[in-house]
């Protein structure tokens, strides 16, 4: 087999990632990064750096206790690489290096980081650093204002850019538990949460086009957009108003009669509903929700942010196709339209082959830890069980990092299932797709067609 086609532009960030991890993986296994009196194996350590650079936020060991302020920086660290994108890697070293990037390279650069293969990219690099540290910083600001005395001002910095970076780690034990209430805090990390999933690209749209427009002309400027912006914008948006709803609506019930503040009220529902999808903070106790709000969470989860962006999931866009395609099956019609174009079949295709794929991993891991987790016992002994397992998979696939209590009592087993779920969810199902495609031999050549009854 030729070494170009296993060694390829689709195969760069696998390996960099990989050597991120191992390296994350080493580094919190010294006794520096560790608590006194604490002792972390290398499994938990390589599932803490994992989590970390792949800005997950699944945690089998708690971070503000068994980790030093020493393995903080390195837990940071690891989600800030792990959170400016698939490719950067891959970017960074080809400018660096000042190599001349051949075609195949930059488009695949591209198509990650722009949503677009003509772009300059030491131009776009520098736009994209200098961009997330002005809001990183920002936002490192407005939490220390809100609560100076929980947020000083590395544990702001470090919130700051694990909300943006959509990772979910925190240094207190509760995660924002005790900030359910504090309406600065909630809005800051929540925008930083959306600002995060979004992806770079729509982001500098939005500025460019908000730079150009007066506030009366912000409506007809979106509808100049790109195709690409428009869907991201209304599909977060709805994702976010509904998901809030439902939430709202999953767990009024179950404290109707609870004294004081409501723990279900609106921003409660708001904060979970835009966290969920991606970043896996939590204001509540996931474990004490309903059943009903665990499948919607598990629903968001699955669906998750935008191309280009820190998030995971199959994708805003690729949900958005999935239901116009929906819509024209059922209506009777040939193509799925969004907007006033409709979709072309090589993003039809792509969708659907992301969707099965996703369907495959997130089953296959289920039925895993299924068996790691439930250990042959009978069904009426481990009731809930199953749910807490696919509530896992699902949070480790899309890289939220929210769990219903089963991350800290996984076995050694179930927990390299889940290593293994976050790295294929960060890097997404298309890349190694993509990887193995790259590699094989293209057929010159077709088989002869036939049709089959179907339903």
């Amino acid at each position: 087999m030729n070494s170009r086609r296993i060694i390829s532009p689709f195969s760069l960030p696998i390996a960099f990632f990989a050597a991120t991890i191992l390296l994350g993986a080493a580094l919190l296994m010294h006794p520096e990064c560790q608590a006194p009196g604490a002792s972390v194996s290398f499994l938990d350590a390589l599932f803490t750096a994992t989590s970390a650079t792949c800005v997950t936020g699944l945690i089998v060991v708690d971070t503000a206790t068994v980790y030093s302020r020493t393995g903080h920086v390195v837990i940071m660290a690891l989600f800030q690489l792990g959170g400016l994108g698939i490719m950067t890697y891959s970017s960074l070293i080809f400018y660096l290096w000042r190599r001349r990037v051949s075609l195949v390279d930059k488009i695949a650069v591209g198509q990650s980081l722009l949503h677009d293969p003509s772009f300059d990219l030491g131009r776009f690099l520098l736009i994209m650093l200098g961009f997330t540290l002005v809001i990183e910083l920002g936002g490192a600001a407005l939490l220390h204002l809100f609560s100076p005395q929980q947020f000083d001002l590395f544990t702001a910095l470090f919130h700051s850019i694990s909300a943006f970076c959509n990772a979910g780690f925190s240094t207190f034990s509760d995660n924002l538990v005790q900030f359910q209430a504090n309406l600065g805090v909630n809005v800051v990390i929540m925008s930083l949460i959306v600002l995060g999933g979004l992806g770079f690209s729509v982001i500098m749209e939005v500025i460019r086009t908000a730079r150009r427009s007066t506030l009366r002309q912000l409506v007809r400027a979106f509808h100049g957009m790109t195709g690409h912006s428009r869907v991201v914008i209304r599909v977060s948006f709805w994702l976010i108003v509904v998901g809030a709803a439902l939430l709202f609506l999953g767990e009024s019930s179950l404290h109707a009669e609870a004294p004081g503040p409501e723990r279900n009220n609106l921003l409660t529902a708001l904060f979970q509903s835009i966290s969920c999808r991606t970043a896996g903070f939590n204001t509540v106790d996931i474990a004490g929700m309903t059943d009903v709000s665990l499948l919607f969470m598990i629903c968001l989860m699955f669906i998750g942010g935008s191309p280009g962006s820190t998030a995971g999931g199959i994708k805003t866009t690729t949900f958005r196709v999935l239901l116009a395609y929906s819509v024209a099956k059922f209506k009777g019609r040939e193509q799925a339209v969004i907007g006033r174009f409709a979709v072309d079949t090589e993003s039809l295709n792509k969708a659907l082959t992301l969707l099965l794929f996703a369907f495959a991993i997130v089953g296959g891991a289920t039925l895993a830890l299924c068996y790691t987790e439930m250990a042959g016992q009978p069904h009426s002994s481990v009731h809930g069980l199953f749910l807490d397992i696919l509530f896992e998979v699902v949070s480790a696939f899309g890289t939220v990092g929210l769990s219903a209590g089963l991350t800290s009592h996984l076995t050694t087993v179930g927990k390299s299932v889940v290593i293994l779920l976050m790295f294929i969810g960060r890097l997404g199902p298309i890349l190694f797709l993509s990887v193995m495609q790259h590699i094989q031999e293209k057929p010159h050549y077709s088989w002869p067609e036939e049709s089959m009854l179907i339903g």
